[in-house]
């Protein structure tokens, strides 16, 4: 069970900016699900140690995604992308059902289309 969702998003986005080693003690806690014991003893350091990288780790997540605001602006693309993909259902429903318009259906099908390409 993930620990915590937003570390975990934070991870794929900036993950590749921590060191090796704060990036594989974050990774097995949060995605791997270990203990702070058993990491501790799978890399040679104290419990101590690890959650004290685990803190230093999501200290600088946190810190890159307040100034550079990836993950937060993947949100809001993918929120858009359900309300855009939820107003082509609306209009596709008011063409059948009302004007039957071929050039509709197919505006329709190629938002539809984007907003699958996208979310990918």
């Amino acid at each position: 069970m993930m620990k915590n969702l937003d570390i975990a998003v934070l991870l794929d986005f900036y993950g590749d900016m921590l060191t090796d080693k704060q990036r594989e003690v974050i990774d097995f806690y949060y995605n791997e699900d270990l203990s702070l014991s058993e990491i501790g003893e799978f890399e040679g350091i104290t419990r101590q140690g690890v959650r004290d990288a685990i803190k230093r780790a999501e200290a600088q997540l946190f810190d890159m995604e307040k100034k550079l605001g990836f993950a937060e602006r993947n949100r809001k693309i993918n929120e858009a992308l359900a309300d855009i993909l939820a107003s082509t259902e609306v209009i596709n429903e008011y063409n059948m059902n009302v004007s039957l318009s071929r050039e509709v259906n197919d505006a329709v099908v190629s938002i539809k289309s984007v907003v699958d390409s996208l979310t990918e």
